[in-house]
């Protein structure tokens, strides 16, 4: 996130205000975990199309996961990893504002920094999202170690959707 930014940015049309009641007719908060990878990309697409499908608002999750192996890594400069996430940031808002106008959609743009889990988790409370959709991990290792898609299929407190 930019320096001055704002964790949250809404953009597009306002929603109603509906109490909160889970198991409607359909959801009515969407909530998609992006990390700018080609799998997260999807995920969102098909968030913010199943949202004008629905009617919903869509909440677009960023987390940044600040790595302690940055400072043991020779040559790793934390300066260009900062940088580097606020280019990420800054292209995923674009989007956001972009999807929300072209959609007619309530977009809500989240840049949070942590565990992607935990923030996402946190995220889906806060805004009682109906749902979740995460793109399938592209990492080997996360096939024997369990990626954040399986962790929050395996909490079991909202329908994920795990886009390949």
């Amino acid at each position: 996130m930019s320096v001055g930014a704002p964790d949250r940015e809404e953009y597009g049309p306002r929603t109603r205000s509906l109490p909160f009641e889970r198991g409607t007719d359909g959801p009515r908060v969407i909530m998609v975990g992006v990390d700018g990878t080609r799998t997260s990309e999807r995920a969102g697409s098909y968030a913010a199309g199943l949202a004008r499908r629905q009617g919903a608002a869509l909440v677009v999750v960023f987390v940044s996961s600040a790595s302690g192996l940055t400072a043991l890594v020779p040559g790793m400069d934390a300066g260009a990893v900062q940088r580097t996430h606020d280019e990420l940031a800054d292209e995923l808002r674009r989007e956001c504002r972009r999807a929300a106008e072209q959609w007619g959609i309530p977009v809500t743009f989240v840049c949070r920094r942590g565990d992607a889990y935990g923030e996402l988790c946190a995220a889906a409370d806060e805004f009682q999202a109906d749902m979740l959709l995460v793109g399938a991990s592209e990492q080997a290792g996360h096939r024997l170690v369990g990626s954040v898609a399986t962790r929050l299929v395996r909490a079991g407190r909202w329908p994920v959707v795990v886009v390949p």
